[in-house]
């Protein structure tokens, strides 16, 4: 019986983004395939986390490309990024938390990529005037990983609702990035 190789990805994701600590064995069970059949086709969790990363980095552009970033306000593209996202988002989470696959030369160019996108979109907003000036664009994008990684655990946690993972997530990251217009301080 042949094996299918993205049912074996997509399968070691959904337990991973659970339990980032699964065995070899865990996730070879999870799949319905054996050790033995999982390591013919991953050597070992290195090279499985790696496939894995190839995945999330396919995935998160497939998102990108669905957002349209270029159109309209900036802030509906951040919306739009967002929901595109999250059906990746708890692949996107575990791979957050993979530091191996941020170090050294080995660093996949499909992450500068993903940044690069995203960071475009925020540099687009604050251009428009819609963004804060004083928060750069790389710190809105990894605050926006964040934020996509932080709803994953809270719906994993049962703390919150997956109906709430757009809202809060949006909320929060375009509460804090939108350009408020400055009040002025009244005399007593």
């Amino acid at each position: 019986m042949a094996v299918d190789r993205d049912h074996v990805l997509r399968s070691a994701a959904a337990l991973l983004t659970r339990r980032s600590t699964a065995t070899m064995d865990e996730v070879a069970k999870s799949a319905g395939i054996s050790r033995a059949t999982l390591h013919r086709h991953f050597a070992g969790r290195y090279a499985l986390v790696r496939a894995l990363e190839s995945l999330g980095i396919e995935e998160c552009e497939k998102a990108l490309d669905a957002a349209r970033l270029d159109e309209g306000p900036a802030s509906e593209a951040v919306r739009r990024l967002v929901r595109e996202a999250e059906p990746a988002a708890g692949l996107l989470a575990f791979l957050y938390t993979e530091n191996q696959l941020f170090e050294g030369e080995e660093q996949h160019d499909g992450w500068a990529r993903i940044d690069a996108r995203i960071s475009a979109l925020f540099r687009r907003g604050q251009q428009s005037g819609e963004f804060r000036i004083d928060l750069t664009p790389v710190w809105l994008t990894e605050a926006l990983f964040g934020l996509l990684a932080s709803a994953v655990w809270l719906l994993q946690s049962g703390k919150g609702a997956p109906k709430d993972f757009h809202h809060m997530t949006v909320e929060l990251l375009l509460g804090g990035a939108l350009r408020h217009p400055v009040r002025p301080i009244e005399e007593s």
